[in-house]
């Protein structure tokens, strides 16, 4: 088992509910500059919010692109991925067009991704999320190869509005397939400390949990 030091700084803060409000966008900023987690992750209306709230910290903002289904347009994942980066995210997440991948037109796949890289310009990290739920293994690892040969920063398994969250299995999977070069975010059901460390172990460089605050608490005497 590595030794995880800084565990709050793998960890994206998120809230990503619809029925989130103004005031829990702010408690969720409070909390994540207090631990000083790596990010938090809200829905593209709160990024100017979320912004506001973490100037001058050293907390990200990072959002959603093309959420949770990935079958919007390719243009409109563009425009969202302009327009949350002039809104102050410095992160975006954007969702794989999961049918087209299914189907197996791997450039419509490579193209989508590809896209929201240029439109992001190196201001923002990509993270590209594959649904790993929805997938077989050789689609997880196509998925993967597709996201790396666009020149996407991370690879995520998964929106947590899915039928299934992060697996061990898969993060190891996922890492393997993109080697060292490309972070691997697991999320949906990083829920402890405990599942915090076996993410990590598998190969996992950033934590997307709405748990952060009970992660990080229970390392403290």
């Amino acid at each position: 088992m590595r030794v995880v030091t800084h565990i709050n700084k793998y960890i994206d803060h998120t809230l990503l509910k619809a029925e989130a409000t103004e005031s829990q966008i702010i408690a969720l900023c409070k909390e994540a500059e207090s631990h000083h987690f790596m990010s938090v992750c809200v829905n593209p209306y709160w990024v100017k919010k979320a912004a506001e709230s973490l100037a001058g910290s050293d907390v990200k903002v990072c959002t959603v692109i093309g959420f949770p289904l990935g079958a919007a347009a390719t243009e409109i994942k563009m425009a969202e991925t302009k327009q949350a980066i002039e809104d102050g995210a410095d992160e975006v997440d954007m969702v794989i067009n999961i049918g087209e991948l299914k189907g197996g037109n791997k450039r419509a796949v490579r193209e989508d991704i590809q896209s929201v890289v240029a439109s992001a310009g190196g201001r923002a990290l990509v993270k590209v999320i594959i649904e790993t739920a929805l997938l077989t293994d050789e689609e997880k690892i196509r998925a993967c190869e597709l996201a790396k040969e666009a020149g996407a920063d991370f690879v995520k398994t998964s929106t947590g509005f899915s039928t299934g969250g992060a697996t061990i299995a898969d993060v190891a999977l996922m890492r393997k397939t993109v080697g060292p070069q490309v972070g691997v975010k697991a999320s949906g059901g990083v829920k402890s400390r405990e599942d915090a460390l076996k993410f990590i172990e598998a190969g996992a460089t950033r934590l997307g949990s709405s748990n952060g605050v009970a992660i990080v608490e229970s390392l403290k005497p």
